[in-house]
């Protein structure tokens, strides 16, 4: 996890927190764009979970949470809940650090959380097919 927006008194606009981002400014942009297109969701900057975690970018299809898109430090880290069965359903298609980070993912019910940090294209890919299974296409 990388350096991230931790001042919870001042909120960052979307500009404040591509800069964040870096060199990976352009990717968080894409994402954020893709799933409000391609799913239609609701954007909305948040401080959720506590202290730690700081301003993201949370996701909603009517009420229920997609994910999380937090700005890091030339990076971002999307952080989505999927069940074992849509996990099951794209391991295979994803590359190896990608299997690893859902091997190891935080158990709850029946699949688990992961933290997904994004630094190059290859990251965004995977994160693409993770969420668009969460978004059931």
């Amino acid at each position: 996890m990388g350096e991230r927006m931790l001042n919870k008194q001042v909120m960052p606009t979307m500009d404040e927190m591509r800069t964040t981002c870096g060199s990976n400014a352009e990717l968080f942009t894409k994402l954020n764009q893709w799933l409000h297109e391609t799913y239609n969701t609701e954007e909305k900057i948040v401080f959720p979970y506590g202290n730690n975690y700081g301003w993201g970018v949370a996701h909603k299809i009517k009420q229920k949470l997609i994910c999380n898109v937090f700005a890091e430090k030339d990076a971002f880290t999307v952080m989505l809940r999927l069940t074992n069965k849509q996990f099951d359903a794209v391991y295979d298609q994803v590359r190896k650090d990608t299997q690893v980070c859902i091997d190891n993912k935080y158990p709850c019910n029946d699949g688990g959380w992961i933290h997904y940090q994004v630094t190059n294209l290859e990251n965004f890919e995977d994160i693409q097919q993770l969420l668009a299974v969460k978004c059931g296409k």
